[in-house]
Formats: C-alpha cells, structure tokens, sequence
C-alpha cells in the first residue's frame, strides 16, 4: 500500500501544489490528512500563498483518495467546501497488517483507550516524527521547530519523511 499522509495545511496554496505534485509522481492509494486543511488558526501567521478556496479545490480533486480527520482549526464551514469527509475526530484503519489511529492530536488524551498499542498518525504539534509508533508528518503549511515544510510517504512498510520543498527524502523508518 502507497500513502502519502499530510497535516497542517492551514491554507497554504504553494504546499498544497507540492502535495498534489507527489500525488502526480506517486499515486498513491490513499491521500490521508490529519486535520488543520483550510484556515491558518488565531495563533499561526499566514502561511505561503494563503488561499483556502484553491486549497479546497485541488484537495476535491483527490477525494476519491483522502482519507481526513478533523482538526482543532477545522469547522464545519470547511464543510462546505470540502467534498470528502473532514468531521470525524479519528479513525482507525488497517495499513499492511498493522492498526492505526488516525488523529489531529489534540484529541489525544481522550483516546488512550482505544490507542493501546496501535500505531497512531497524528499532526497537531507541526513538529515532524517518525520514530517509534507516534508517527508525525509535521506541518505542509507552517513548520515550527523543523524548517522543513513536511508530510510522508508511506510505501512498503516503510515511512519516508518528504521535504515539500525538494521532495527529497529527509528520513525513513521501517515497521514490521
């Protein structure tokens, strides 16, 4: 299975063309987005390009692939924009044997139960990680700690951190 996981777009247009550019390259069979899409957030600058319509627009052209959880900065006027799913607070899928749970972040505390030992993709913090079972694709719109403008690239078992900015690969973890 191909993935390409992504969170914290905030409306950043420039990062949102990058994401579809791996698309592109990639084809991927699932898109999966981990909250924060369209607004930049009382606390965030704006981000590069800020356009939300535009990011809204090239996101409904893939949503026949996305996968999404809400964020703490999505609201159901997102909703109207949106043409795929963006309300559920997590969910949780089945990735090459593996369980995962699928949440913005900031939700977390609530879901220790059901998290137990799976894997979980969360977002939240804009601080890329791909160590352990905690795997984080940092921010594709506003970085805060790491410089790079991140998602991931997931494919045979193995998690690759992508630059946005060179599409280069910054780290890899491997997952049994």
């Amino acid at each position: 299975m191909k993935l390409i996981i992504a969170s914290d777009i905030h409306g950043s247009l420039k990062y949102t063309k990058k994401i579809e550019e791996l698309i592109n390259k990639e084809q991927p069979d699932n898109l999966i987005l981990l909250g924060d899409l369209l607004y930049h957030g009382a606390r965030n600058s704006l981000p590069d390009e800020y356009n939300t319509m535009e990011v809204a627009n090239i996101l409904n052209k893939h949503k026949d692939i996305i996968i999404a959880v809400r964020g703490n900065c999505d609201s159901e006027v997102d909703d109207m924009v949106t043409e795929f799913d963006t309300r559920a607070d997590y969910k949780q899928i089945n990735i090459d044997g593996n369980e995962f749970i699928l949440t913005h972040g900031h939700l977390k505390p609530w879901l220790i139960d059901i998290i137990g030992d799976k894997y979980v993709l969360e977002g939240h913090t804009h601080v890329y990680n791909i160590e352990g079972k905690n795997i984080n694709p940092g921010s594709v719109g506003i970085p805060k700690v790491n410089k790079e403008h991140t998602c991931i690239l997931y494919n045979n078992k193995t998690f690759n951190l992508i630059d946005l900015d060179t599409l280069n690969i910054i780290k890899t973890q491997s997952i049994d």
